[in-house]
């Protein structure tokens, strides 16, 4: 079992002695700046000239540089771009400035479990990475709590680097709940797979399937929402405070024995064995190639898919509902004009 650190754990002093860069400003990057900041640590944003959110984290109350500016200052970096962004832009604007005794950081394994970045020996190589949207990491922040963290180590130049990772953690709130230490290649795998597996691919198709196997038998489009989408955050709650267990001893008994009945009906061993298959083109390698590609051909099988789902009845219907229930949005997670 992984060992679990906390707040008594980690000295925050080791990284108020330096100074941050955090490469990107999107949900986990302003998540981390912020909050770093907040617990009184020296820390930059590093972003594209052009980028468009230079102002907003300006307006944060953050001081912004270019990426290169930001190699050359910082002692810990913290790359926090999309994947597919970050091997171009640290093999142009951080490598050619790293220098000994610097630290990369992560938030995903991605990159170095699967050879896409190689830092030079010299440098600490760690891996932060919060178990959840950067949304949340900053709102549980501000409320005195924390999302727990994964922590792995992949070079240890200084003989400090699982110190300074701790630093880190401790000073994005991550300590408040837990921090996990695991490797590079562990997060990687297990996150590439419960994306793909359970997390967005998995809900997302199952969400579909049902809507659309009621609707096409008859049934009032709102009421499929209702049932097969709405519903869900309710079920979700209750096995995240208390497991599945938890859930089954709110439910009605009606619903529970449909579950055990009609569950593996959906869900049989002949999906598992598709899940298998899922993780092994992950672990072999073969998923990361696919992406890899997609990205160097311009995403365009990608963007076409994300549109395609985006026409989806469900994303209609669900927008006209959720819009007569307004409660819904008030401190949402994610707000397009904010963050």
């Amino acid at each position: 079992m992984s060992k679990i650190y906390y707040n008594k754990d980690a000295d925050i002093k080791i990284i108020k002695k330096k100074t941050i860069a955090i490469i990107g400003y999107g949900s986990q990057g302003h998540a981390h700046a912020r909050n770093l900041h907040d617990s009184g640590v020296k820390v930059m944003v590093g972003l594209r000239k052009n980028s468009a959110f230079w102002k907003r984290a300006q307006k944060d109350g953050l001081r912004v540089v270019t990426v290169p500016e930001a190699a050359k200052q910082a002692d810990i970096m913290m790359i926090l771009i999309p994947d597919d962004k970050q091997r171009e832009m640290y093999d142009n604007d951080i490598a050619p400035h790293l220098r000994k005794g610097q630290a990369l950081a992560f938030g995903h394994g991605f990159n170095i479990h699967f050879g896409q970045i190689e830092p030079p020996k010299d440098v600490d190589v760690f891996m932060v990475a919060p178990k959840g949207p950067g949304h949340l990491v900053r709102r549980t922040y501000e409320q005195g709590a924390g999302v727990p963290c994964l922590m792995a180590i992949h070079q240890n130049a200084s003989k400090k680097a699982k110190k300074i990772a701790l630093a880190y953690a401790k000073g994005i709130g991550g300590t408040r709940a837990g921090v996990l230490e695991t490797n590079f290649k562990e997060e990687t795998e297990t996150d590439l797979f419960g994306e793909q597996v359970v997390l967005c691919g998995g809900v997302t198709e199952l969400i579909r399937s049902g809507y659309d196997t009621l609707v096409d038998a008859g049934y009032d489009p709102n009421l499929a929402y209702f049932e097969c989408l709405h519903e869900l955050k309710l079920i979700v709650d209750l096995i995240y405070e208390g497991g599945i267990a938890n859930m089954n001893y709110s439910i009605s008994n009606t619903a529970e024995y449909g579950e055990y009945v009609s569950g593996k009906k959906i869900v049989d061993p002949k999906t598992k064995e598709r899940m298998k298959e899922v993780l092994k083109d992950i672990q072999s390698g073969k998923f990361t190639k696919q992406w890899i590609d997609e990205c160097k051909g311009g995403q365009k099988n990608f963007l076409k898919m994300r549109e395609e789902l985006a026409k989806h009845p469900i994303e209609k219907v669900g927008k006209k509902l959720r819009g007569l229930m307004p409660w819904i949005g008030k401190n949402k997670l994610v707000d397009k004009a904010k963050n």
